[in-house]
């Protein structure tokens, strides 16, 4: 299965988290088979992100939006930890400092951008200005749909000079959400995990709902797709998101780039260099 075809927006879509439930796991899939198939596919893209690099031409934007306890460390930690540190980045955008807060909601990303080569992943991202003043009202209808063209811009900007820009939603549901700060509760090694804004934020809960709705269908465009990615169950999350990056940089057909020095007089230095040091080692 595409899992791109099945979690990917259409335009046409107003309540776009209506379009999967989410506790979708796929059809005659285990979390067994999943679990091998998921580990294919994250050594593909550990080759990819070499090729990537390599390549130097392109880069890669991973977007994770999520209410919280949805997953999305889980997921970075899982999909990207055998990649290369080198060549692989997370930031996170939580509340804005006195020094953000006093320019444009983008002044803060826009230092964060991929450089070519590089899978730069944003856990919370630019949405995060738009959806907590939507919610709390602290950004008015004309303000937010404003700052939904503005993030429009800066994504079409970042396609322009050859970023990827992949943004999923993790999908969970009230009760999974509930659950999961049940298990942050009975375990101490997750304790540090516990904050008060996580009961507090749980409150506005179908007001997120509406907002990731509204955002959503006004930021998914051709170059920066919106997937919405059912994630009550970890194991299926990390085999729809690792499929659909792995098919997408394959559609970018990267390979390695021409050899820029001639490979047998490089051969011939080393093969001098070689007989220098075994001259020297005979001294002694």
């Amino acid at each position: 299965m595409d899992y791109r075809s099945l979690c990917r927006v259409n335009s046409k879509h107003k309540k776009p988290l209506s379009m999967i439930e989410p506790d979708y796991a796929g059809e005659k899939i285990t979390h067994v088979k999943a679990a091998s198939e998921t580990q294919k596919i994250i050594d593909k893209m550990i080759h990819q992100q070499y090729l990537l690099y390599a390549d130097g031409d392109r880069s890669v934007l991973i977007v994770l939006q999520a209410l919280d306890a949805a997953g999305k460390d889980g997921t970075i930690s899982h999909i990207f930890s055998g990649m290369n540190p080198q060549g692989v980045n997370v930031a996170s955008f939580k509340k804005p400092t006195a020094e953000e807060s006093a320019h444009d909601f983008l002044w803060r990303v826009h230092r964060h951008a991929p450089a070519k080569g590089e899978v730069m992943i944003f856990n919370r991202s630019h949405y995060e200005d738009v959806l907590v003043g939507r919610v709390h009202n602290t950004l008015t209808k004309k303000q937010w749909k404003k700052h939904c063209q503005m993030i429009n811009d800066f994504e079409q900007g970042l396609s322009n000079n050859g970023t990827v820009i992949m943004k999923f939603y993790l999908h969970i549901s009230e009760e999974e959400q509930l659950m999961r700060f049940k298990q942050r509760l009975d375990d101490p090694s997750r304790h540090w995990k516990i904050s008060e804004s996580d009961y507090a934020e749980r409150s506005f809960w179908p007001d997120y709902i509406k907002a990731y709705n509204h955002v959503i269908s006004e930021t998914n465009t051709e170059h920066a797709p919106w997937y919405i990615i059912p994630a009550n169950h970890k194991w299926f999350r990390n085999l729809a998101i690792s499929h659909i990056i792995a098919r997408t940089i394959e559609d970018l057909k990267l390979s390695l780039p021409p050899t820029r020095v001639n490979i047998d007089e490089m051969k011939k230095k080393y093969v001098e260099a070689a007989k220098k040091l075994d001259a020297q080692a005979s001294k002694h």
